[in-house]
């Protein structure tokens, strides 16, 4: 089968924003989603991105049964290590499942690694459901590591009320 990676574009918002949904099911968070196609044409194809993307794409004549071309992504933003320096962080990877097993999610992440390598990055930093073992294989075959079990670290998050109270604080 043949198919393609590249930058994502505006007019690809549309497709990421239907990947999400199909992943965010998966994840069984979809009720978690608020995120709209406007949200990412503003977010990633301003000015100042907060974000870039790479689509999976194949030929037209090998379109999905619902006519899709687009067939995965991968978001990625840059982030830096106290330790470390310059690092990548690859948000998502998803590939539609009817696709997967064919070297097109190891090739979105590759290509992140190498954007990130020549940004000057070191590491590629990303996080997988604990549930996930299937994806857990993947990343481990890819030479990752599990900072959870191997260095103990725990990936935090504060959103919602808590981050507007920490917001509202003034010291």
């Amino acid at each position: 089968m043949d198919w393609t990676i590249r930058t994502a574009n505006l007019e690809d918002c549309k497709d990421i924003r239907r990947m999400m949904s199909e992943l965010s099911e998966y994840e069984k968070v979809a009720d978690q989603v608020t995120i709209t196609q406007k949200d990412l044409e503003q977010d990633g194809f301003s000015k100042n991105p907060f974000f870039h993307a790479l689509i999976a794409e194949i030929p037209e004549q090998n379109k999905t049964k619902d006519g899709h071309t687009k067939i995965g992504f991968s978001m990625y933003f840059y982030t830096y290590s106290s330790w470390k320096g310059r690092a990548v962080y690859m948000e998502d990877l998803y590939v539609m499942p009817e696709f997967r097993g064919k070297g097109i999610g190891k090739a979105l992440m590759s290509k992140v690694a190498q954007m990130g390598r020549t940004a000057g990055c070191t590491q590629l930093n990303f996080t997988v459901l604990n549930w996930n073992k299937t994806a857990l294989d993947f990343y481990l075959n890819q030479g990752s590591m599990d900072v959870t079990s191997d260095l103990g670290y725990h990936y935090m998050c504060c959103h919602g009320d808590a981050f507007q109270n920490m917001a509202d604080n003034e010291f």
